[in-house]
């Protein structure tokens, strides 16, 4: 019988709050993270805002990360930091006591360290000269997060990254979950992390005609599900999750937040960033996650749908779900959570399981906002939790993420 997995701690930091009880309470009040663009002049692009961290810098984060590390480090890695400190001293863990060479990192991230390159390169074409940092590489491979987490802590188990687009973090969090299946490790600390909002970030999304573009009303422009959504927002940040084998954290009296009970991963094998409009591989992802973990459609009480507000992406996730679970698709709480937070790419999955663990902790399910217009092809009987909160016993919920090239990952909790 496989072990079974559950998370003890969580941190994040991302466009709603700069730890988890101030990312909860905004997700609870329908709080919009969308902004201007102020890190560079938007003038020529088509995209003016984006879902940033509001006046972020590392020296608000002294106990994370110190002013030398962050001279040496991108974003998404500060970002990383953050939130896994915040992870670890949520999860109670003594790290005196434990041993170290059976924790684990498993951080991913979809671009990595996207602004350190272009600043660097675009130096190079200005001057002429290849002054390069040293640290230039260090700073943005995508498996640097796990590696400056691991140095701080000491942690000396299983260590590196993973990358698959919007689908990072959920594989991520599926690996780590497998590593302590396999015997691997008691501990492993994983999630998400990107810092994409740059000038090839938004320029190049811009260009695959993916990024909403609504200027005007650039706070309620993430719409998933809205008949005038016109593309997703682009987010940032990082969630961590600490997953700890179940016999491990019983021993050492921990509180336990859900048990990852089971996962699911597909792959559309269709187009490079189209989804297959049918839905059949999302839903074989969603099929797999419920029969691993011994579950029925029936049993699910809410799912934090991928909704990145797209008009091909919501249409197919909704004929997914409902391929998958039939009637019972309308008495399941759906909503998307990119409504507020925009879609934090490689650290979505990530941002959006602690969405999934505020629901079965709270009885909270947060809303889709920015509803206003119905699209023909949407079956609104599907209860989307448009606008408002709705208060409900959570005892299973399902995240799902699927990313460009088709990848498709789900995790399915359950209260413990």
């Amino acid at each position: 019988m496989a072990k079974r997995v559950v998370i003890t701690g969580i941190g994040t930091v991302n466009p709603l709050g700069s730890n988890v009880a101030e990312y909860f309470q905004n997700l609870d009040r329908g709080v919009s993270g969308a902004r201007l663009i102020d890190r560079f002049d938007t003038t020529l692009f088509k995209t003016k805002f984006a879902c940033q961290i509001p006046d972020y810098a590392p020296e608000r984060f002294p106990e994370a990360i110190d002013r030398k590390e962050a001279r040496k480090t991108d974003a998404f890695t500060q970002y990383a930091m953050i939130a896994a400190t915040e992870a670890v001293a949520d999860s109670g863990l003594d790290l005196d006591r434990t041993d170290l060479r059976r924790i684990g990192v498993v951080v991913g991230s979809g671009v990595g360290g996207i602004n350190t390159y272009t600043e660097e390169i675009k130096d190079y074409f200005e001057s002429g000269k290849p002054r390069f940092s040293p640290f230039l590489i260090p700073k943005f491979i995508t498996n640097i997060a796990s590696g400056h987490i691991a140095i701080k802590f000491g942690f000396r188990g299983p260590n590196f990254g993973v990358s698959s687009a919007c689908a990072t973090s959920a594989h991520a969090i599926l690996t780590a979950a497998s590593q302590i299946q396999l015997g691997r490790a008691d501990v492993m600390v994983s999630g998400g992390t990107e810092a994409p909002i740059c000038i090839p970030g938004i320029g190049g999304f811009n260009s695959a005609h993916a990024l909403s573009t609504n200027n005007e009303e650039y706070e309620t422009a993430s719409r998933p599900f809205d008949g005038t959504r016109d593309g997703f927002v682009m987010g940032e940040g990082a969630a961590i999750l600490v997953v700890e084998d179940y016999e491990h954290a019983l021993r050492r009296g921990a509180r336990i937040y859900a048990e990852i009970a089971g996962i699911g991963m597909t792959c559309d094998a269709w187009h490079i960033t189209a989804p297959r409009e049918d839905g059949e591989s999302a839903a074989d992802a969603m099929e797999l996650a419920l029969r691993e973990a011994g579950l029925t459609p029936a049993d699910v009480d809410y799912i934090n749908a991928h909704g990145t507000s797209t008009p091909l992406g919501d249409l197919a996730e909704l004929r997914a779900i409902q391929r998958v679970f039939g009637d019972q698709a309308y008495k399941v709480n759906i909503s998307s959570t990119k409504s507020m937070t925009g879609h934090l790419m490689g650290a979505a999955g990530a941002v959006e399981a602690l969405a999934c663990l505020h629901a079965i902790r709270d009885g909270i399910i947060p809303p889709t906002v920015h509803f206003k217009v119905e699209d023909p092809a949407i079956d609104y009987r599907l209860n989307l939790t448009l606008n408002e909160p709705q208060k409900r016993t959570v005892r299973v919920a399902i995240s799902n993420n699927f990313g460009f090239g088709g990848q498709n990952a789900c995790l399915a909790f359950r209260a413990v």
